[in-house]
């Protein structure tokens, strides 16, 4: 969400905090709208049954929501820990090849150095 590299840690909690607040607030502000939209065709239901068929439907809007972002999040973290892997056995090979390649340089250098030396 928030590109927090450059902040102290109790600034990114904040912020993190802040916007999953945001972020909760909005999605019942959704479920609500949702909720209306959905027993809006119900002529028949008294305010009283309309309304707690309302607060129903966005408490299981909430819940959808809150379950999708944590689906999201192991699956984020599982993601993470995958790439990051990658990145460790790619790092090891491109060091693994310069150090190979500086080997043979150093050891065409080296033997070079004899045949012209000798010669």
């Amino acid at each position: 969400m928030t590109g927090g590299e450059g902040r102290p840690p109790a600034a990114r909690v904040l912020i993190n905090e802040i916007e999953g607040h945001l972020l909760v607030a909005a999605t019942r502000a959704e479920g609500r709208t949702a909720a209306a939209r959905f027993t809006a065709p119900f002529d028949w239901l008294g305010d009283d049954r309309r309304r707690e068929v309302e607060e129903r439907f966005e408490a299981e809007y909430l819940a959808l929501a809150r379950s999708s972002w944590q689906h999201t999040a192991e699956r984020a973290g599982r993601l993470r820990g995958e790439y990051e892997e990658r990145y460790r056995v790619l790092r090891r090979r491109l060091l693994a090849g310069f150090l190979l390649g500086a080997g043979a340089v150093l050891g065409c250098a080296g033997a070079l150095v004899l045949v012209l030396g000798r010669g």
